[in-house]
């Protein structure tokens, strides 16, 4: 048992791994086995385990190939650890996860037919959104850090890893809820003059107003959750991120995050944008989202004033008095400018975030129930 108790105190510590002890290619190899493990389970149960909206764009083999590589890529970074004698706890703990992927049938499994319409939980959205953001942002971060004593797993990095796995997993109740209430709330003002002069406009401005009008509702739905004490109880938790990274934007409540979505796309539904569009705008707000938190140092110069950059949002998740309460957009700058909610200094960036009088508690479950027992 000494290799899962030395698992556990791991995965409870946080701070730089140590380099040329076998512990960075040991957790790469963990969790790409881990991955993989999870993948074969996806393919074994895919009506269970997979996003209908997902399986729609996958191509099979691609992901075959993926799965593949993965197993042979943290395979041969376990194997050379064994053969260099470091961290063979943790190479071993990785060889058993690919044991048992292999086992299952790899990457070879068949697809069958399966019924649709059965509830499911989004497997395959954490595995592949874990994957290519660690791959895009952790790179990018090292590549630009801002922080560069900040390691990987920094302090309370469970936490926010715990929200970014439930956020995920529930993917299909959160859709099932915002749609239901898009439709409830929305559905009366839904003209079909309006939504198909929408879909006449050209790519480009229908992509510009698709942002904008999602950024103005979520500019005021965010700048109310900061105005409305019972909606503060909810985006606290948000805030309550110490460290800023790019796992740091998980941290969300689940009930802020069906409003949110709601009220935003409520405005998308109305006006009717084409499937090409709103899959374009999800991915830019995808990527925004996660990139805006990151510990990069990034500004683009003059163009910080038209487009949130992580500079701009971190300002917005600072302790410091200048920062608090302001840069409430998500894509567009000067909505705050225009609306006068800009953040103003001569410091670069902030030196603390969080919640100011840091009362939310640690860990997921404190801060799911939170909203719900806070008496401040």
């Amino acid at each position: 048992m000494e290799p899962i108790d030395k698992l556990h105190r791991l995965t409870t510590s946080h701070g730089a791994l140590k380099p040329g002890k076998g512990m960075v290619t040991g957790v790469i190899a963990l969790g790409l086995a881990l991955l993989c493990f999870l993948g074969v389970l996806a393919f074994h149960f895919p009506q269970y385990l997979t996003t209908p909206e997902l399986r729609k764009a996958y191509n099979v083999d691609a992901m075959r190939l993926l799965l593949f590589w993965s197993l042979v890529l943290a395979g041969a970074m376990a194997l050379l650890n064994i053969v260099m004698g470091r961290a063979r706890w943790l190479a071993l703990i990785a060889f058993v996860l690919i044991g048992a992927s292999l086992l299952l049938g790899g990457h070879k499994v068949p697809v069958n037919d399966f019924a649709d319409g059965t509830p499911y939980i989004g497997l395959d959205w954490f595995i592949l959104d874990l994957l290519g953001s660690t791959l895009i942002f952790v790179f990018i971060e090292k590549l630009f850090a801002l922080r560069r004593d900040q390691p990987v797993f920094r302090p309370e990095w469970q936490v926010d890893f715990q929200h970014f796995v439930v956020n995920h997993m529930i993917v299909g109740f959160v859709l099932l809820a915002t749609n239901l209430l898009v439709h409830k709330l929305f559905g009366w003002a839904a003209k079909d003059g309006i939504r198909a002069w929408v879909q006449e406009l050209p790519f480009p401005v229908a992509l510009f107003l698709i942002i904008l009008v999602a950024d103005l509702v979520q500019y005021w739905t965010h700048r109310s959750y900061h105005e409305v004490p019972a909606l503060w109880r909810l985006h606290a938790v948000h805030h309550s991120v110490k460290s800023m990274d790019w796992l740091a934007g998980s941290r969300q409540h689940i009930l802020e995050l069906i409003i949110t979505r709601t009220l935003v796309l409520g405005p998308i539904f109305v006006l009717g944008f084409s499937k090409e569009v709103i899959d374009t705008y999800i991915l830019i707000v995808g990527f925004q989202a996660v990139f805006n938190h990151a510990n990069v140092s990034v500004r683009l110069g003059p163009l910080r004033y038209v487009i949130v950059t992580p500079n701009f949002h971190h300002w917005h998740h600072s302790q410091d008095t200048e920062g608090i309460d302001r840069n409430y957009a998500a894509h567009f700058a000067f909505l705050d400018y225009a609306f006068g909610t800009a953040h103003r200094a001569d410091r670069a960036w902030p030196d603390q975030y969080g919640v100011v009088g840091d009362y939310v508690p640690n860990g997921f479950l404190k801060q799911l129930a939170f909203p719900f027992t806070w008496k401040g």
